[in-house]
């Protein structure tokens, strides 16, 4: 259990609660965000709402598997972020994605060596370990994004 729980605590430093890699995580860099700053775009890139939709897509669609359902996300859609109009929305879009965190966390603190070793749906897919590692890495890669976007909308506010 010493590797699930080591995979699990990196999971939650990126997205709950820690500062050790890139000094800070998703929760951090989102719970002060407006609904307004989370859809504003900046050229041609991606919002801080789509990118945030986007981590959590992945998670929650693992979080499936790990539950015993089947592996039904897919790349083309990850992106397909509902329209965000009010801070209700936004909320609710976080709220999810702390949620699912939690539980993501909880389903790899309790995997075995073996599980961790094991198939991921499909041999194409890699093990359970991989899956885990590449969602953490996937989340740092657009963590820095945010970071960024959080920078440049502060930026452009200021006229």
């Amino acid at each position: 259990m010493e590797n699930s729980n080591q995979l699990a605590n990196r999971f939650k430093e990126v997205l709950l609660k820690g500062k050790w890699i890139a000094n800070t995580n998703f929760k951090d860099q989102l719970s002060n965000v407006t609904w307004q700053h989370a859809t504003k775009k900046i050229g041609s890139l991606n919002t801080i709402a789509a990118l945030a939709y986007h981590i959590n897509y992945y998670i929650a669609g693992v979080l499936n598997v790990f539950e015993g359902g089947p592996l039904e996300i897919r790349d083309k859609y990850s992106f397909d972020l509902p329209q965000i109009k009010s801070k209700e929305d936004w909320d609710s879009l976080l709220n999810s994605m702390w949620v699912n965190a939690d539980k993501f966390a909880n389903h790899i603190e309790l995997m075995s060596d073996e599980k961790l070793e094991s198939i991921f749906v499909e041999e194409k897919y890699g093990n359970y370990r991989r899956n885990i590692e590449g969602i953490i890495e996937h989340s740092y890669y657009h963590l820095g994004q945010i970071s960024l976007l959080k920078k440049m909308i502060k930026e452009s506010e200021k006229g």
